[in-house]
């Protein structure tokens, strides 16, 4: 079993890990820092800000911060804080920021990855989109992506 280091942030959101992907400067911080602060989650802790280890085990995508990271967060304009956070923890959903494929109404193909060979639920966020609402209601309805409204019948 191989680990990969990826540029990412992570953060447990109750028993699961959303995975924040995006080029530098995308907000992959802002967002990670948004979610531990959002009071309609009951648990939120910090897993790895910047760069993540991730690894395949068990049908299951473990994300780790790496190293010399743990705990460790970049809050723009005030540095460096260090929080609590979560040595490893199961990844189930994936936020990529800037995402070229974002669409307004996506489509299914776009709403799961896989990495390392494990398929993940995915929210694609187009650049300058405020990521957080979209996310917490993907959360609290358990939908990523397309969900078909049932049609009446007349």
């Amino acid at each position: 079993m191989t680990t990969a280091t990826i540029h990412a942030s992570a953060v447990l959101v109750g028993a699961h890990a959303a995975l924040i992907r995006g080029p530098s400067g995308s907000g992959k911080s802002r967002l990670a820092l948004r979610l531990l602060q959002a009071p309609q989650l009951l648990f939120t802790r910090l897993v790895g800000d910047d760069r993540v280890h991730i690894e395949a085990r068990n049908a299951r995508l473990l994300v780790r911060p790496a190293a010399a990271l743990e705990g460790l967060i970049e809050i723009r304009g005030l540095g460096i804080r260090a929080l609590p956070f979560e040595p490893v923890a199961a990844a189930k959903w994936v936020i990529d920021l800037d995402a070229p494929d974002a669409e307004r109404l996506p489509q299914d193909a776009a709403t799961s990855v896989s990495i390392e060979g494990v398929r993940l639920s995915r929210l694609p966020v187009a650049a300058g989109a405020d990521a957080l609402p979209m996310l917490l209601h993907a959360l609290r309805s358990g939908h990523f992506g397309p969900v078909t409204t049932p049609h009446k019948a007349a």
